[in-house]
C-alpha cells in the first residue's frame, strides 16, 4: 500500500526509471543498527564513481521508522561528495547521482 502511494506522486518517467532501476540494480547496500558510518560513506562514494544509481536497504535493527528513514536519506545526501536525489520506496532508499551540466563549447 505504501509503495503505491509514493509511486503515485512521482512523474510517469520517474516511475518507469525507478522500476527499471529496482530490477537492474545489483549495487545494494544495507544499513543496520550502527547507522550511517564512515565505512558506509566511503563504500557509497566508491560505488558512485562507477554507478549512477544505488539501492540502500534499511535492516530491521536500524529501526524502520519513516521519519528515521528520511533523516538517514538526508544525512547520506549531505555527507556524500556530489549532488544526489533520493527516493524512498518501502524500506529501500534509491539514491541517484545528479551531476552539474557540463559547460558547452562556445566556438
Amino acid at each position: 500500500m505504501l509503495r503505491r502511494i509514493e509511486m503515485r506522486f512521482l512523474r510517469p518517467y520517474l516511475q518507469e526509471e525507478l522500476k527499471s532501476v529496482k530490477m537492474k540494480s545489483q549495487i545494494k547496500f544495507q544499513i543496520g543498527k550502527s547507522g550511517v558510518t564512515e565505512g558506509v560513506i566511503q563504500s557509497l562514494n566508491n560505488a558512485f564513481r562507477t554507478r549512477k544509481t544505488v539501492r540502500i536497504s534499511l535492516l530491521q535493527s536500524s529501526g524502520r521508522d519513516r521519519t528515521k528513514m528520511k533523516e538517514i536519506a538526508n544525512e547520506l545526501g549531505d555527507k556524500l561528495a556530489g549532488n544526489f536525489k533520493h527516493t524512498i520506496v518501502g524500506f529501500t532508499i534509491i539514491m541517484k547521482k545528479t551531476g552539474a551540466r557540463k559547460p558547452e563549447n562556445k566556438r
